[in-house]
């Protein structure tokens, strides 16, 4: 865990891809940066606790518990396990989720995908969700002061996803050929 001091008198922890993290101190910014990711930020005000996470997709296989971390389900229960641990109830918890660009057109909306999949699973966990900042073609620096609440986020300037362009690969030489380059 990285932790920044800055001049406002907060300190900073990134939260990288797969990570999870969860504070009560009301100095404490956990921040982290999105593209086709998601993040969901949890918060329980009477318990004055609360957490992020950051996934990369919305399911998947994995037999490792490094490789888990990737998936959103797995991330979701890590983070309300964490809140639950520290003083949080369940039915007190309130969620913001950030992310889920479109990084790239041409290919599998992941972004979406992890968007779905946050919105289905607060729905059938019955927590509410307050707030989002999703979907588009930016990525966001996501801050959140988790033992206030409080949530940031900042999009790169809106673009066009940039086009991708496949090209055939180069016809094999013929026998007996010479290429010069």
């Amino acid at each position: 865990m990285t932790t920044f001091a800055h001049r406002d008198g907060l300190r900073r922890r990134t939260v990288a891809q797969g990570e999870t993290q969860v504070s009560h101190e009301p100095d404490v910014v956990l921040t982290t940066v999105l593209g086709s990711c998601v993040a969901a930020c949890f918060y329980d005000p009477v318990a004055q606790i609360g957490g992020i996470n950051h996934y990369l997709l919305a399911d998947g296989t994995a037999t490792d518990a490094a490789s888990m971390q990737r998936y959103g389900v797995y991330a979701m229960e890590v983070l309300i396990n964490a809140m639950l641990a520290g003083g949080a109830a369940r039915s007190r918890l309130r969620a913001r989720i950030f992310g889920g660009a479109t990084m790239r057109e041409g290919f599998r909306d992941i972004g979406g995908a992890n968007i779905a999949f946050a919105r289905t699973f607060l729905r059938e966990e019955r927590i509410a969700l307050v707030g989002e900042d999703v979907g588009g073609t930016s990525a966001r620096r996501v801050e959140f002061r988790a033992a206030v609440g409080l949530a940031r986020c900042r999009s790169v300037t809106e673009a066009a996803p940039p086009i991708v362009v496949r090209r055939p690969p180069p016809p094999p030489a013929a026998v007996g050929d010479v290429e010069f380059f």
